[in-house]
Order: C-alpha cells, then sequence, then structure tokens
C-alpha cells in the first residue's frame, strides 16, 4: 500500500485510478475531435484543450471516488462496477453542465460531452475487463509471511482470502507457541537461515503475529530481515494499514503513544477545518432550508408532537450538547424517559421518519450545531449520555472518541452499517479511533465524498 497524507491506499486501486484518468483525457479528446468532425471545424492544439481536459477528468475521477468505483465490492464484481461507474459518469457530467453554464466557452460543449460520456464508460468497463483478465486478482498483492501459528496469524490467513485483500501469505513460522492453531506452519527449528528462507520465497513483508511477545520475538531474525529491504511489521500496525481501523483485540497503551499518529500539525488542520465548517453549514442551511421547512411540516401532519426534537448528546472533551434533527419517530417513542437502541424496521419509525433516514434529511438540522462549533461535517458520531456511560465501561479505549470533534458523517459511517448493540459499537470504535489517529484535511475529503455513496444506496440507513 502507499501512505498518502497517513491515509492507506492500495497499490492496485492507485494503479487503477491513474489509467482511468488517462482513460478519461483520451475520452474528451477523442469526443472532441468526434464533434470537430461533424461540424467540420478545426480541432486547433492540444495543449489548449490540455486544461479542459484534466478538468473533465478529475471531475469524472471525483464522482468514481464519491460512489464508491474503487471500493472492495467494485473492485471484486464486474456487475457492480459497471452499475457504480454507469451513476458516477452521469454525476460527472450533469456536474460538467452546470460549470459549463456557470462558465460558459468552448470546453464543455453538452454534445461533447455526451460522445465523452459513452466513451468513458466504453473505455473504463475495457480496462477493468483487460486488467482483471490479463493480469487476475493476484497481480497486486503483496507477498507476507507471518511470524506466528496462533490465532493471531488464524486472522491474518482468513483476512488474507477474501477478494478484495491486498496481500497474499506465503508462509507461515510457528515460533515454538505451542500447539498450532493454522495446521500448515513450519516449525521454526525447521529453518536453518531464516533470513535466507524469506528471500528464497520472495516475501516482500514479514508480520509478527506472536501471541506472547516476551522472550519470544526473534530479534536476530527480524534485524536480518529488515537489513534485506524487507519491511517488518507487528501485527496491531499491519491490521490497521490493511482494515482502516484500530483493532482493540490487540492493541494496547504503548503501541497508541508510540506508534505514529496524533500529530501536532493537527492544530492547522483544525483550523482550515473550521473555516470549511462554517462557510459549508451557511451554505448548506440557506440551499436546504425550503426542505427542511416542507418535511417539518409532513412530519407535523403525520403525527402529533414537535417537528423538530433536541437530544443530549457527548461531545469534544466529553462535554454535553444538545443535538437538533428532524424527528422520526412517534413523539411518545420513550415512554419511561430510557434511552433505547433503535432496530431494524424500528416500528417507532414514522412512514415520513423511514423515509428522511434513509435519505439523511433528517440530519439536516444538525447543520446548525456545525455552525456553532459544537459538532463539525466529518467526525465520530456524538452518542447519549446514557449510552457512553455503559460504553466506556464496557468498551476500552471509548472515551478517546471524544478527543476529537463529533460529526455528522465519519470514517466508521461509510464503512460500517448501522448497528446499535455493544458490539456494533465497539466495531464502529475501531474505525473512529483509526480517524482520530490519521486525521487529515484529506481523509475528511474523502470520507465527504463517500458520503454520497451512503446516502444514494442507503447503506447503514436504519
Amino acid at each position: 500500500m502507499i501512505r498518502l497524507f497517513k491515509h492507506y491506499i492500495p497499490h492496485a486501486v492507485l494503479l487503477l485510478g491513474l489509467f482511468d484518468f488517462m482513460l478519461l483525457m483520451a475520452a474528451g479528446e477523442l469526443s472532441w475531435h468526434l464533434r470537430a468532425n461533424q461540424i467540420a471545424m478545426d480541432p486547433g492544439a492540444f495543449n489548449l484543450r490540455a486544461p479542459g481536459l484534466m478538468a473533465f477528468s478529475a471531475v469524472v475521477l471525483v464522482a468514481m471516488v464519491a460512489v464508491g468505483v474503487y471500493g472492495s465490492d467494485a473492485l471484486r464484481s464486474m456487475r457492480y462496477a459497471c452499475a457504480r461507474l454507469l451513476v458516477a459518469i452521469s454525476m460527472g457530467i450533469l456536474a460538467l453542465t452546470f460549470i459549463d453554464f456557470l462558465l460558459p466557452g468552448d470546453t464543455f460543449w453538452r454534445s461533447t460531452l455526451f460522445y465523452g460520456m459513452v466513451l468513458a464508460i466504453g473505455l473504463l468497463i475495457l480496462n477493468r475487463l483487460l486488467i482483471g483478465g490479463l493480469l487476475g486478482a493476484q497481480a497486486f498483492r503483496r507477498r507476507v509471511m507471518v511470524l506466528g501459528s496462533g490465532k493471531r496469524a488464524m486472522r491474518l490467513k482468513e483476512l488474507g482470502e477474501k477478494p478484495e485483500s491486498g496481500f497474499a501469505i506465503v508462509s507461515f513460522i510457528g515460533m515454538n507457541e505451542g500447539e498450532p492453531v493454522v495446521e500448515e506452519a513450519i516449525a521454526r527449528g525447521a529453518i536453518h537461515d531464516l533470513g535466507r528462507f524469506v528471500e528464497n520465497i520472495g516475501a516482500s513483508e514479514v508480520v509478527l503475529a506472536l501471541e506472547e511477545r516476551r522472550n519470544s520475538i526473534p530479534m536476530k531474525d527480524l534485524l536480518r530481515i529488515k537489513t534485506q529491504g524487507v519491511h517488518v511489521n507487528d501485527f496491531s500496525t499491519f491490521m490497521e494499514r490493511e482494515t482502516g481501523r484500530i483493532d482493540l483485540d490487540t492493541v494496547n497503551p504503548s503501541w497508541l503513544i508510540f506508534s505514529d499518529g496524533f500529530s501536532s500539525l493537527r492544530v492547522l488542520s483544525s483550523g482550515t477545518k473550521r473555516v470549511f465548517d462554517v462557510i459549508a453549514s451557511l451554505l448548506l442551511l440557506l440551499l436546504t432550508f425550503p426542505m427542511i421547512a416542507i418535511f417539518a411540516l409532513l412530519v407535523k401532519f403525520e403525527s402529533k408532537g414537535p417537528a423538530f426534537y433536541r437530544q443530549s448528546r457527548v461531545g469534544l472533551y466529553g462535554q454535553p450538547f444538545d443535538v437538533i434533527k428532524l424527528r422520526s419517530m412517534r413523539n411518545d417513542a420513550e415512554k419511561k424517559g430510557e434511552a433505547q437502541w433503535a432496530t431494524k424496521n424500528d416500528p417507532r419509525v414514522t412512514r415520513v421518519g423511514k423515509f428522511i433516514r434513509a435519505t439523511r434529511i433528517d440530519e439536516l438540522p444538525q447543520t446548525w450545531s456545525v455552525l456553532k462549533g459544537q459538532m463539525s461535517f466529518v467526525g465520530p458520531r456524538p452518542e447519549r449520555p446514557q449510552f457512553v456511560t455503559d460504553l466506556e465501561d464496557k468498551i476500552p479505549y471509548y472515551s478517546e472518541r471524544h478527543m476529537v470533534k463529533p460529526g455528522i458523517t465519519g470514517w466508521a459511517q461509510i464503512n460500517y452499517p448501522y448497528g446499535a448493540s455493544i458490539d456494533d459499537s465497539r466495531q464502529k470504535l475501531e474505525y473512529d479511533l483509526y480517524y482520530a489517529k490519521n486525521y487529515t484535511p484529506f481523509l475528511d475529503l474523502l470520507i465527504l465524498l463517500q458520503t454520497l455513496r451512503v446516502v444514494l444506496w442507503s447503506e447503514g440507513a436504519r
């Protein structure tokens, strides 16, 4: 994987995105020549069109990222990829048409955009067929050797066997940990020179997955492997990189303290984030006010009670604040005054409420909290005080998620389906800790774009 602005991006995704960008440039250029020939016009010099072609390619590529074209499902399913590509390119062309309306010129003619859309769809689908057919699913997978044969090693084996995995395990080495869980593990005693063995099997990375590290870490072997130019990682760091979350089952305080993350540059990033939050929240409130008003009336007409409701949530540094949302449940949803988890097909949700939850319209009034500085657009979802007290007792490091400002959308929201249980909260915390540890404006931008995918396909709505 390549680390870009503290966030890991698989080599396959980066290479595929680069190919897509060049093919989009080609589609734009071909469409221009096609239209120029139709109207008997001189196409002109390429360098004059290059900025416009790059803008065309960039806008469509951003739309592709937003709808999940580079997600794991789209990478392993051609049908899934084609569906997302059609939506992404259509959205990109609509955005370019709007840009052409605001900034009229000779770059984005409607007819040229239509030809570009058709050509782009054909070229991008062909690109995926060729890469998948010629190179295969294993082409970009890193070769990993695992030191260990216990439960952690088995978890790595299961992770590596997933179709979307970016690595393939070429060998397991049992380090005298007792009865091996991974049966095919080779005993350490059967290997004379571990460094030479790593070289012979062509491993590009070694992962330390020992159950008990005290007096069992082969320091001499690891030093030899490291000086050979092979990457050496511990289990927690490897899992963070491959899954985009912090593994609570194995992480310890010393790893959180000494590993990379929680940068001091966050002061500057937080300032930039606040400026964006203020400008974006003002614009969003102005643009969506009519929609909020209409659905407020619909909520009011369908069931008794106020159209909006306030609810106490836990914010930055554990400070409570009131969040405002459009009411999506009956007014007597919590008769006893006790906080309750939402459930699948929750009978308390009204008909209008079901729609505004699926489309996230009920979240729009929270923009006011963003404007006031109590929330941000991106961050861990704020939880109710009653739940937080319980979760902090049952889940380690839960309070650490309050070290960053809560958000309307977040890394957990785009990567984990809606959950309403202790186990779901634990899973989401692993993503929240990853965000808190690796926060950059780039990651915020990626989350904002990916939120469109969640909204379009109602992923996580309940």
